[in-house]
């Protein structure tokens, strides 16, 4: 998707589906709604780095786009990054005690709060 010059803007692990027999090791992305290009089919150029509308899904969305930043790849990446520690935590993450509670904060807070080491804390380094 990126090399075709668009971005998702809302990575969530709802929008994968896994392929079954013979295309079991398929992964396909799903729900291109929020999908935006990155680089203007006029100029050539990368999107401007400026505040916008929040797009996305607040628990696996980056920072950027909970601070209401355009979104570039970048922000896709940071989306699965989030996807995968909340897999490999057993459905959890640092900020998601604030999504249901006025007690913690907003998410939005918690996760720029929340530094790369805490959030990989317990996740193994590949040797």
């Amino acid at each position: 998707m990126h090399s075709l010059d668009y971005i998702h803007r809302d990575i969530k692990p709802e929008n994968f589906l896994i392929g079954n027999s013979p295309k079991v090791s398929t992964i396909y992305a799903i729900d291109f709604g929020l999908s935006k290009r990155f680089i203007n089919p006029k100029s050539g150029e990368h999107i401007e780095h400026k505040k916008t509308n929040f797009a996305g899904t607040a628990r696996y969305c980056s920072k950027n786009a909970h601070n209401k930043f355009q979104q570039g790849r970048k922000d896709d990446l940071e989306a699965i990054g989030n996807i995968l520690i909340y897999l490999y935590n057993n459905g959890h993450l640092p900020w998601m005690m604030a999504e249901n509670s006025e007690e913690y904060g907003s998410p939005r807070k918690l996760k720029n709060k929340t530094n790369t080491d805490t959030l990989c804390k317990d996740v193994p380094y590949p040797i």
